[in-house]
């Protein structure tokens, strides 16, 4: 029998029939896996792309800028500015998790390039991190309202260099600017990776019509 990796608590979503795809989606700061939980059935993804997702939960943390109060968190954020100093040892831990849940997923039979890494805010900045540097050529990179703080130190591996990676942003975000989005995707592409860049009419928050964004390119990446 397959041995399958111990990995961080986390809610899983299955399809009807075996999962042939998988999601894994990163919460912001504070949240839990649960946040992004009843976005599944709002995206209408057809029965027959048999996609799982899994929600990790973060663990709980001091952070730095809200007084060390414990709280779930993929890092702690030491300075609130424009570059948002963080703990990038504890980022890259949290970026090495992810991989131990892709790696779970190959594991019980889902092939690189059918798992997909989608992160919000804090979580999207591990998930730069992890789905850039990961071994083996996965389905998709998508980012939501976030930033790339591992820009100048990260290591990316050449399988997936040719990510697909999408890039969303609310332009009246009071919390991660639009400009930090926009300086990601001009990072990634000034690398050679292909971008998508969308922006949108909201704060730090997703909104319906990018809910149908996000469904049609997760069908476009498995279809």
């Amino acid at each position: 029998m397959t041995q399958v990796s111990t990995v961080l608590p986390h809610v899983e979503i299955n399809p009807q029939g075996p999962a042939d795809a998988t999601v894994i989606w990163l919460h912001g700061l504070g949240a839990n896996g649960h946040d992004f939980e009843p976005i599944v059935p709002e995206l209408r993804l057809p029965e027959s792309l048999n996609v799982r997702f899994i929600f990790p939960h973060a663990p709980e943390i001091p952070v730095t800028i809200n007084a060390g109060y414990v709280m779930p968190a993929w890092y702690d954020i030491l300075e609130m500015n424009i570059d948002r100093k963080v703990d990038v040892d504890q980022l890259l831990r949290s970026a090495e998790w992810v991989h131990q849940f892709i790696n779970r997923e190959r594991e019980r039979g889902i092939v690189a390039q059918r798992i997909i890494v989608i992160g919000f805010s804090q979580g999207g900045a591990v998930a730069y991190q992890a789905a850039l540097t990961y071994p083996h050529k996965l389905g998709g990179l998508l980012g939501l309202s976030t930033y790339f703080a591992t820009s100048d130190t990260i290591n990316p591996h050449v399988e997936n260099l040719s990510l697909p990676i999408e890039i969303h942003h609310g332009r009246f975000d009071p919390m991660v600017a639009e400009s930090l989005g926009k300086e990601a995707a001009a990072n990634l592409k000034s690398r050679g990776y292909q971008v998508n860049y969308r922006s949108y009419a909201m704060e730090h928050e997703v909104c319906f019509d990018q809910i149908e964004a996000i469904s049609e390119w997760l069908q476009n990446q498995l279809g």
